[in-house]
């Protein structure tokens, strides 16, 4: 059955400016904005890099001044959100450039949240329905081709109490606009390059299959698994080359902005649960647990699939054929960038079942294109940590 009847709004609420060498234009985004006291929300990570110097030089040079916070996780934290809003709020600045993976942009959405509404603790707005106005202002500069949350609306947090991570959503939580330069990707570790780009061939796969698909991210999710597909070894093996890293990040930028306007599926409430309770990579979790539920969907998205296949440029006599060469392309592109196998995050036999619970409770367990029970997601665990 095709979604092509189903009624649907579309609306992207943050301007996107893409190129080479683009983030030298970033004060004169800055200035269109009358942004004067600026807190750069980043991580560590950018300042080893050599990519912090470039933006305090550009707001040097356009005479704003600015603050620096970078006390973020890998898995942003509800206190790095806290810590955050804290800074943001000393300096009294009136934007944001967040510079870092989607762990850092995530976290700039849920400090402007704070910020905006006067809040203490971000676990006040978790959900679809708590963020009622406009965040503070921020300009998104995504470092890494994966999460597409420089599009995105919503801000995935681990809350510390209870060991889960947490979604706040809203479209005021938009960056005003998203520059993406492919040079800033490029010292990028292979790793990393591998854990996100799978991650972004995770969201383009699920927005394509998941219920709530719709015609427009339809088209977007399955050119980004295309882009995704043909260009994350490349990147992999070189990280310099320019072409390569270009096309993840395009590919990551049309995955993003196809989920935020359909969803996610079962692979990231598994994930996710992962990332709650072992800390782990979200891109990693992702990448090890898409085969198992890609398996356990085909029989409900078998043309789907097989359009996937054809994205893929994978050749195939039937449906059926195209879509199980869909999921074996998948298991293939895993191993060839080197992602680690399930059992290899430490995934306990004794907390399968809490890790069965938080998955099942997942709001995006609805919109997989198969129901998925608790015990259909035990099946998948157990499946996962015995090979």
């Amino acid at each position: 059955m095709t979604n092509i009847l189903r009624q649907f709004s579309f609306e992207l609420p943050t301007r996107i400016e893409y190129g080479v060498g683009i983030v030298v234009k970033l004060g004169d985004e800055l200035k269109e904005l009358g942004a004067q006291k600026v807190c750069i929300i980043t991580d560590p990570g950018i300042e080893k890099a050599g990519l912090l110097g470039k933006i305090k030089t550009i707001l040097n040079e356009e005479g704003i001044s600015y603050s620096i916070f970078d006390g973020i996780d890998p898995n942003p934290k509800d206190r790095n959100v806290e810590s955050g809003a804290q800074a943001v709020r000393g300096f009294k600045a009136d934007a944001m450039v967040a510079i870092g993976g989607g762990s850092v942009i995530d976290c700039a959405k849920a400090i402007g949240v704070l910020v905006s509404h006067g809040g203490e603790r971000i676990k006040d707005f978790e959900g679809r329905t708590k963020v009622k106005k406009p965040v503070l202002p921020f300009i998104a500069i995504p470092t890494t081709a994966g999460t597409g949350s420089e599009v995105t609306f919503s801000a995935v947090i681990t809350d510390t109490e209870n060991n889960y991570k947490m979604t706040v959503r809203s479209p005021y939580m938009a960056a005003k606009v998203a520059m993406l330069d492919p040079e800033l990707t490029v010292t990028v570790p292979p790793h990393i390059t591998a854990s996100t780009g799978m991650d972004a061939l995770t969201h383009a796969i699920e927005a394509y299959t998941v219920k709530v698909s719709e015609p427009v991210s339809d088209a977007l999710a399955l050119y980004a698994i295309e882009l995704i597909t043909h260009n994350l070894a490349r990147a992999v093996k070189d990280g310099e080359d320019i072409e390569a890293r270009a096309s993840m990040l395009v590919g990551s930028l049309l995955a993003g902005i196809a989920f935020s306007h359909s969803d996610v599926g079962s692979v990231h409430c598994m994930a996710e649960a992962l990332g709650g309770i072992y800390d782990a990579p979200h891109g990693v979790c992702n990448a090890v647990l898409l085969p198992y539920v890609m398996e356990y969907n085909a029989e409900s998205c078998i043309e789907k699939y097989a359009r996937i296949a054809i994205a893929m440029r994978e050749t195939f006599e039937t449906s059926r054929e195209g879509a199980m060469k869909a999921v074996e392309r998948v298991k293939k592109l895993a191993k060839e960038v080197g992602l680690p196998a399930f059992k290899s995050l430490g995934v306990k036999e004794s907390d399968l079942e809490r890790l069965t619970d938080m998955a099942a409770k997942n709001i995006s367990t609805e919109s997989n294109p198969r129901e998925m029970t608790k015990e259909d997601y035990l099946t998948l665990f157990r499946r996962a940590l015995a090979d």
